[in-house]
């Protein structure tokens, strides 16, 4: 079984405008919502991809009742905790001439109900999928990553971890099954500036020694670089296609990896089926779906 989790989830609420003035009144031309938060995103694109998932994470209020429901319509499987107090938050984008977003805080989350996640987490068995994906909330202990993989690192659970810099690189002592850095991200780790494949390879076994099993370094149009769990290095391009919109793009390509991992156990299908899913998300307003993913999976 796999289970995401996302500490801080989100209700998206897109605007779109022909323009936008500061201090006027602005008509939108269309909006529309989006149910995310980086291990939602993956939970959604598994559940597309019909993978068991379970999305773990703490809600609150009448907004994370919302989300709770419109995720359960989708046919994603949740385990959430109930805060006592605050509402889930709700992130605004403003699509016009340029795109500007406006990110909510989100409620406190209490020791009790960090307690109440630890509690769930017992439950993993040797074989399952965790994936803990984007960053700590302020109200969170900035160490909770670790927190969690220490407290079942040993049980042959595999860890996915898609985050960026020290909290990536604190992470690599509980050598997760699969990280995935983005080459920008890749590049701040080491404080450089990447410029070619070769770079990005190095780099990315430099992560493997110091305890990541399976290093994924996504590039946006340029494809993907994968470096296995046996060192070897495996390059993919990217589909013809329009980028629509690249939120959830790259937890996309997480779900479609482990997508594929788990039907062939092959690391280059792995690799096929995340680019192929990262690319379906990003060429449609919304998550990958099955066939999206499939049909791309061709052209690759």
């Amino acid at each position: 079984m796999i289970y995401t989790v996302t500490f801080n989830p989100a209700i998206d609420y897109v605007v779109e405008l022909v323009s936008f003035n500061i201090g006027e009144v602005n008509r939108t031309t269309r909006e529309y919502m989006n149910l995310g938060g980086k291990g939602v995103n993956v939970s959604r694109v598994l559940t597309n991809l019909e993978i068991p998932n379970t999305s773990l994470g703490f809600i609150a209020g009448f907004t994370g009742e919302a989300l709770r429901t419109g995720l359960a319509e989708m046919g994603v499987k949740t385990d959430f905790i109930k805060l006592k107090e605050g509402n889930t938050r709700i992130n605004v984008n403003i699509k016009g001439i340029s795109e500007t977003d406006i990110n909510a805080r989100g409620p406190e989350i209490s020791d009790e109900a960090i307690e109440e996640l630890f509690e769930k987490l017992n439950i993993l068995k040797e074989g399952d999928i965790l994936v803990l994906a984007g960053s700590i909330p302020a109200s969170l202990p900035s160490d909770m990553y670790e927190r969690i993989m220490s407290k079942l690192y040993g049980k042959g659970i595999k860890f996915v971890v898609d985050a960026t810099k020290d909290l990536l690189l604190k992470s690599l002592k509980y050598e997760p099954f699969l990280i995935k850095p983005n080459n920008h991200e890749l590049g701040e780790i080491f404080g450089i500036q990447l410029k070619n494949d070769d770079e990005i390879i190095y780099y990315a076994r430099e992560l493997k020694k110091k305890g990541a099993k399976n290093v994924l370094v996504s590039m946006a149009g340029d494809g993907a670089v994968l470096v296995d769990e046996n060192n070897i290095a495996h390059k993919i391009g990217t589909p013809k296609g329009k980028v629509v919109n690249s939120v959830g793009a790259g937890d996309s390509m997480v779900a479609g990896f482990l997508a594929g991992y788990l039907e062939k156990g092959d690391y280059q299908y792995a690799l096929r089926m995340g680019t192929a899913s990262g690319s379906a998300s990003a060429f449609s307003e919304g998550l990958a779906t099955k066939q999206e993913v499939m049909d791309l999976l061709t052209k690759i």
